[in-house]
């Protein structure tokens, strides 16, 4: 592929995660969208082709009557916990296909408190399985976890280390929810929602947006002194037998996950591998997830978890430093948004930029992955 190709992220925006019953959802995109053009230096004008996602917030493209009534073809995806990643993915592909040289991804959501409310019959299933709990998602990723740390002999300290680690970084974050450090302990002792996940090892649904301006080729050099080159972006769907959110039945033996496809697929593209990432944002919807999807995107080994937590490996100053902002669990998570907030993040590490604790040695590498149901993977590689 030539650099005329090739495309770059030039500018980025976000409004704080977290409650804000002062702004609606389309206040917090508007915020986002307005951060990025001014990041990128660009008006609204100049924007040729744009896409926003928000799975409970409204329809992303009235977002126009804010904005400017240009007649910009904007597009509206809806893809749950990769609805971010899907929303860049489709502006990739309008810029390489000629559609624009210039490009915007906005997603965002206003969540009530409480549980997200799912509606069995909207995933193609039975009401025979919500009457059972598993449409919980808490139910799910304990029983995908308690699972996992008994066939990989992995200690339940781990997962208070993931916290743990997703606090502090969320406590020197200015746009994280979660700002107050938790010890191991008091994460372990804290109320057990679904063994052997307690409350602090859950995310909550939140309130946030983020937006990216995008550039094709030569353009994004013209715009910003160190555009972050999208080298891949794949996105895949479950296969038969793997054991995924809202999924009726269970395996007995190994399965593949979305996530390892999406990785794969993602680190191939860009001629790249999972070694050479040097800061990673990973889906931590629960601490559990995160130790899953460490090992199913390469990052390490089935097993090895637990000595890279508690080795500090993945810590801003570790090996392969994950969640850098606190991820899901220290910014809460506004469904349509938590995608692009991993893409933001990444971007201003690359830049040297970080809101938050940078990650030390100029990183020129980044990795960022999602997961959701019902069973669906996005994984991309940036590069500076």
């Amino acid at each position: 592929m030539s650099r005329s190709d090739e495309v770059y992220v030039v500018g980025c925006g976000m409004h704080p995660f977290g409650r804000d019953e002062t702004v609606t959802g389309m206040d917090m995109a508007e915020r986002a969208v307005r951060e990025a053009l001014a990041d990128a230096g660009v008006a609204w004008e100049d924007i040729g082709y744009a896409v926003g996602g928000s799975d409970v917030s409204g329809k992303p493209d009235t977002l126009v009557g804010r904005l400017g009534l240009t007649g910009v073809p904007f597009a509206n995806v809806q893809n749950g916990c990769a609805t971010g990643a899907s929303t860049v993915l489709a502006v990739a592909n309008a810029l390489r296909a000629g559609e624009a040289s210039l490009g915007l991804a906005v997603g965002f959501d206003k969540h009530e408190r409480g549980a997200f409310h799912v509606s069995a019959a909207r995933y193609g299933l039975p009401d025979w399985y919500a009457e059972t709990g598993m449409m919980l998602t808490t139910q799910f990723f304990a029983l995908k976890t308690q699972r996992y740390l008994h066939e990989h002999g992995i200690a339940e300290r781990a997962l208070a280390r993931v916290a743990a680690r997703a606090f502090r970084n969320g406590s020197q974050h200015p746009l994280a929810w979660r700002r107050k450090e938790l010890t191991e302990e008091e994460i372990l002792n804290s109320a057990e929602v679904s063994p052997p996940l307690t409350q602090y090892m859950f995310c909550s649904p939140g309130q946030g947006a983020a937006a990216l301006v995008l550039a094709l080729g030569d353009r994004a050099f013209d715009l910003c002194e160190r555009p972050v080159k999208l080298a891949s972006l794949a996105f895949r769907t479950r296969r038969f037998g793997s054991f995924e959110v809202f999924s009726p039945w269970l395996p007995p033996g190994p399965h593949r996950s979305p996530s390892v496809d999406a990785a794969e697929a993602a680190f191939r593209t860009a001629g790249l591998r999972p070694a050479d990432v040097q800061v990673a944002q990973l889906q931590d919807t629960d601490s559990g997830s995160e130790l899953i999807h460490l090992a199913e995107t390469g990052l390490c080994g089935h097993g090895e978890q637990e000595e890279l937590l508690a080795g500090g490996d993945t810590d801003p100053t570790g090996r392969i430093p994950v969640n850098t902002d606190g991820g899901c669990l220290a910014g809460g998570e506004p469904v349509a948004a938590s995608g692009l907030r991993q893409f933001h993040e990444v971007v201003r590490q690359l830049q040297g930029r970080a809101p938050g604790v940078q990650v030390p040695g100029a990183p020129r590498v980044g990795f960022t992955h999602v997961y959701g149901a019902p069973g669906i993977s996005a994984c991309s590689v940036l590069t500076v």
